[in-house]
């Protein structure tokens, strides 16, 4: 019997502000991409999270200032296009061509759709906010299923 082969495992971060628990850094290892939703806050996490291996992808936060990293991008993986950026727009912004929309800033998980585009937060590993647990997200792609969303808590 041929087992389900995930094609592609996606650890998203947010909001790490300058600390990288333990556990992020076990899970990296086994990541096909890294992406963080901002608040990254020094260059030196950033090289620590590269030097773990799978590609790194981010945006820049309201507390980061490295002016070369990017407020949003757009991104296309298994034909789903994705919006990274860390603050959340408001639901009367146009987003664009996106089918979901990834977002840092609130330290709050999130999983919920508004026309017709999924909204996901991986909440805060370091500072979670409103009673929400320290956590991160996997974003996994596997044949013939689709993404799945979900959320690890560090509790």
């Amino acid at each position: 019997m041929a087992t389900e082969q995930t094609a592609q495992r996606i650890l998203v971060i947010a909001d790490t502000h300058n600390k990288l628990p333990p556990v992020v850094t076990e899970a990296a290892r086994i990541a096909n991409e890294i992406w963080h939703l901002g608040d990254v806050c020094s260059d030196a996490l950033l090289q620590e999270l590269k030097l773990i291996g799978p590609p790194v992808t981010l945006v820049r936060g309201n507390c980061d200032t490295n002016p070369d990293w990017r407020l949003m991008l757009e991104l296309t993986r298994n034909s789903t296009r994705f919006r990274l950026q860390h603050i959340p727009p408001s639901p009367r912004q146009a987003l664009g061509a996106c089918d979901m929309l990834l977002h840092g800033h609130t330290h709050v998980p999130r999983d919920e759709i508004i026309n017709g585009v999924r909204f996901l937060n991986p909440g805060c590993v370091t500072r979670p906010s409103r009673g929400a647990p320290p956590s991160f997200a996997w974003l996994e792609f596997q044949q013939n299923r689709g993404w799945t969303w979900t959320l690890q808590t560090l509790r």
